[in-house]
């Protein structure tokens, strides 16, 4: 007799099958929920640059190259130009103050001297002859009065005794009036000729002046002249030591030509040149400082000159107290340019993460060292040797300062 047979409910294909589709549920729900999806790069810790986080002193300041100066620089020009026709010193020599250093010849200038110094010589003789007139004239007019002054005085008193013996009867009445014609015109010509001397007098005493000017402004044109022809023999401005001064006789040397410097040797001052990204933050008074021969010295900057050169101004920089012994003109010496007072802030090492990251991220290491993470930072200040930063990182925590041009911009670092 046919026994039937009962099918099973779990088969081992069917166990099979739901294990498998379990196992694939699961892993689907790992990629979706569990994995980590940021990308990784195998690395050798050996050959990158780990530095830690850290709370400390920082003061904001950038170098810059300063050349040594003289402290003041007198630079001789020429005022006409000219051929050289005599050196008195040399390259390098000490002058004094008023010390003849070098004499040009101007053909040009010696036959307009000559020119206008005839000329003015003219004009001042003839000035001098008008001046001569006047005075004579006048002489000539205080003559005239006093003979008029006489003959007045004359007239005057033979009126008045021809008065008396007329009243008294002793001569005639037509010699009388004669007496009194005479007395009459006398006092009329006195008092024109009065009159005439004080109007000329006024004109004479104008004209005088004006001829006292005229002469003595001659005089200045004729001294104005006889400078220009000194300036054509060049003497020092000052006492110092003659530099930078190569001339040769025969030379033709062009008017505003500069010549050579005077250099006041009585101290020394530092020139630099500051990147024109700074040209802003840069002011009068700014400290610097360096280090010489296991000294610091400070320094401040005295005066900025505007013209941009190259991508570059230039400041003058003078010590604020002593300075040090042994330095020499034109030496270069490397200063610290202070933007900021020290204070306390989280620095970390200057590094070449921040040409790939321009300061905006950095790797931090976890706290085993087995690995590094990107994390967002916010840098502030710098200076030569730290980065100022101002979010993401805490006191302690490690850093990769080192470059990060294999690394690709992965998210994270694992150590090998």
């Amino acid at each position: 007799m046919d026994r039937i047979i009962k099918k099973k409910k779990w088969t081992p294909a069917r166990i099979t099958i739901l294990a498998l589709g379990s196992l694939l549920a699961v892993f689907i729900i790992y990629l979706l929920f569990f994995r980590d999806g940021s990308s990784r790069l195998y690395v050798d810790r050996d050959r990158m640059t780990i530095a830690s986080v850290q709370q400390g002193s920082f003061q904001e300041f950038i170098p810059v190259d300063g050349t040594v100066q003289p402290i003041v620089t007198i630079y001789i020009d020429a005022v006409f130009g000219g051929r050289v026709e005599e050196i008195f010193v040399r390259d390098g020599a000490f002058v004094e103050e008023g010390d003849p250093i070098v004499r040009l010849s101007n053909a040009s200038i010696e036959m307009d001297y000559m020119y206008r110094e005839n000329n003015l010589l003219e004009v001042l003789n003839n000035y001098q002859n008008t001046r001569l007139g006047l005075e004579r004239n006048k002489f000539t007019l205080e003559r005239q009065m006093a003979d008029l002054e006489y003959q007045k005085d004359i007239a005057t008193k033979d009126f008045n005794r021809k008065n008396v013996y007329y009243q008294m009867g002793h001569i005639s009445e037509e010699e009388y009036e004669n007496a009194e014609r005479e007395y009459n015109i006398a006092r009329r010509r006195f008092d024109i000729a009065y009159r005439a001397m004080q109007h000329d007098s006024v004109y004479t005493e104008t004209q005088m002046i004006q001829i006292k000017e005229s002469i003595d402004r001659m005089q200045d044109n004729l001294n104005m002249l006889n400078r220009n022809l000194e300036n054509l023999t060049l003497t020092a401005p000052i006492s110092g030591q003659l530099s930078s001064f190569n001339v040769e006789r025969g030379e033709t040397k062009h008017s505003g030509e500069n010549l050579g410097q005077i250099d006041v040797l009585d101290g020394f001052k530092l020139r630099a040149r500051i990147d024109e990204r700074y040209v802003n933050r840069t002011f009068v008074g700014q400290q610097a400082q360096f280090d010489y021969a296991g000294q610091n010295y400070q320094l401040e900057i005295q005066k900025i000159y505007s013209n941009i050169t190259a991508g570059a101004f230039e400041v003058d920089l003078h010590f604020n107290d002593e300075m040090p012994d042994g330095i020499r003109r034109g030496q270069t010496i490397q200063l610290r340019l202070q933007f900021s007072g020290v204070a306390d802030a989280i620095i970390i090492p200057r590094g070449g993460f921040y040409q790939e990251t321009g300061g905006n991220w950095i790797y931090v290491l976890d706290p085993a060292g087995n690995q590094a993470t990107k994390r967002r930072i916010r840098i502030g200040r710098q200076n030569i040797h730290h980065y100022e930063v101002l979010e993401g990182l805490e006191p302690g925590e490690q850093v990769i300062t080192s470059s990060y041009d294999a690394f690709g911009g992965r998210d994270r670092l694992i150590f090998r």
